[in-house]
């Protein structure tokens, strides 16, 4: 992953980005920053090459003063230009600058939200996964080492802390997409669990304020986890849960809020008994993204001090076919006592988050401070993704304030989440004959009726958020903005800000 700076002065880089936009008129412009060049000439090379400023349009030419000069499109023209455009006119460049070690941007800054949104483009988007490569590895390029982003705004004491938040999103987004890319037979509940007990270690442990605890499989049978044990039952592969506290330390500023974060953990999913068709079922590798975002979403905020209180929670599992898998029809009983009626084994992921959902509102509220809201992000339905796409996630909610919260954390953190409803009628579907309720309801508005089935698990006074991120948490077409193929890490972002802003 790459360092980066911000800079203000001349630049040094043997590459250097700048922007290009297209006017009204249809006319070329380029988009420099605080950096003065020579505009004519650029403008008549771009003319030359067929320049459109079509979105994630990188064109590339040699440079006067650095070895190359690349152009990333900006779009329309705009006197100022949202964080999101540059952000990922960024992502593109730095994509299409593998096997360069260092790389300058020079972009519009206008004030340090700018500034910020570029340098996280730019890290984002010099993400690789060669990990797994065996004779080809030595073909493949090598990530960007250096960002360097040249603003006069480099002069204001925030612009390091800028940077730096950058990094430690960069940093975090590289977790998380590794873990979601990483084949299942090397990621089980178990490897989860020790890939991130060793990045806790790595962010500070104890000193950093982060603590982790882990149920291993007897334990979550005899203390009644139903949900996580029935749907692990069926794999070689044993379930786990997974709780990550961070409690500011004493340097920190006072405790303003307190939340928990739960993450949907399903490290690979067949649909058990219920097995889903062999087409597309390699995706199925993303299907703990949720728990992958919420442990990196933690980690991040306890790397940049913020003085909020949260509990991640990542109940961990394989849903496996075998003589012992849980069978259509079965009850269970979820950690705390309501049962559920298993009538489709492969809708598995809320039976996991309800164990965690339970919990975490258990142990979020003992003591003196109670939990101002909680958050499951999970890769839940495939209704998600008819409804909203592949670039857009879902938000459903108990309380409009807080879902209002998280929108305009989004809207700053630049990922996409569209406000779904919670309608009371689809809730009778999912009544049971035989247990207090079932795993599945009506099948027209399914995305719906996951979100009533988890919010039987939310007492009414606490603030609920659901995220489904089903399409977004994976790419499966082509590479965009800074958003590579594979894992993308949505959601993290978006938690960081929603602590971020909470307390600020």
């Amino acid at each position: 992953m790459p360092t980066i700076d911000i800079h203000d002065g001349a630049v040094s880089d043997e590459v250097l980005v700048i922007g290009f936009a297209i006017k009204k008129n249809g006319a070329l412009v380029i988009e420099s920053g605080d950096i003065a060049l020579e505009e004519k000439s650029l403008l008549e090379a771009l003319q030359d090459l067929g320049a459109t400023a079509k979105t994630d349009e990188v064109i590339k030419v040699p440079g006067t003063t650095t070895r190359l000069m690349v152009f990333t499109s900006l779009g329309r023209e705009s006197k100022k230009y949202q964080p999101e455009i540059l952000r990922r006119a960024a992502g593109s460049a730095s994509r299409a600058l593998a096997g360069n070690s260092n790389v300058a941007f020079s972009l519009p800054t206008p004030d340090l939200e700018s500034l910020a949104a570029i340098a996280e483009g730019a890290t984002l988007g010099a993400y690789l996964f060669n990990e797994f490569r065996g004779t080809s590895k030595a073909d493949q390029k090598t990530a960007i080492e250096h960002i360097t982003v040249h603003s006069s705004l480099a002069r204001k004491p925030k612009s390091a802390e800028m940077a730096k938040r950058a990094q430690v999103i960069g940093q975090y987004t590289t977790l998380v997409r590794d873990l979601i890319n990483m084949p299942p037979s090397h990621l089980t509940p178990k490897t989860f669990v020790e890939i991130i007990d060793k990045a806790v270690t790595v962010a500070g442990g104890a000193k950093a304020g982060l603590k982790v605890s882990t149920w291993d499989e007897k334990q979550l049978r005899t203390q009644g986890f139903g949900g996580i044990t029935a749907v692990g039952q069926g794999s070689a592969n044993p379930p786990r849960l997974i709780h990550i506290s961070y409690t500011p330390t004493a340097a920190t500023k006072k405790i303003k809020k307190k939340f928990a974060f739960v993450g949907k953990g399903i490290t690979f999913d067949s649909g058990g008994l219920a097995l889903k068709p062999a087409l597309g079922m390699e995706a199925m590798k993303s299907d703990m993204s949720g728990a992958a975002a919420v442990c990196g979403a933690i980690m991040a905020i306890a790397t940049l001090k913020l003085p909020v209180s949260i509990d991640a929670w990542a109940p961990l599992a394989e849903n496996m076919v075998s003589d012992t898998a849980t069978r259509p029809s079965d009850i269970i009983t979820i950690y705390g006592g309501k049962t559920v009626e298993v009538l489709n084994p492969d809708a598995e992921g809320r039976l996991v988050l309800a164990d965690a959902l339970v919990k975490a509102i258990e142990v979020g509220n003992k003591g003196k401070l109670k939990l101002d809201g909680i958050v499951d992000v999970a890769t839940l339905t495939g209704a998600q993704v008819v409804a909203l796409g592949t670039r857009t996630s879902a938000v459903m909610t108990n309380d409009e304030n807080f879902q209002e919260d998280f929108i305009k954390a989004t809207k700053i953190s630049g990922e996409a989440f569209w406000p779904m409803p919670l309608p009371e009628e689809l809730r009778a579907s999912l009544d049971s004959p035989v247990a207090d309720l079932a795993n599945i309801g009506e099948r027209m508005g399914g995305m719906l009726v996951a979100g009533l089935f988890l919010k039987d698990f939310i007492p009414a006074e606490l603030p609920w958020l659901h995220l489904d991120i089903a399409g977004p948490a994976f790419n499966e077409g082509v590479a965009h903005g800074y958003t590579p193929v594979g894992g993308t890490g949505i959601a993290l972002r978006s938690l960081i800000m929603l602590a971020q802003e909470a307390v600020s």
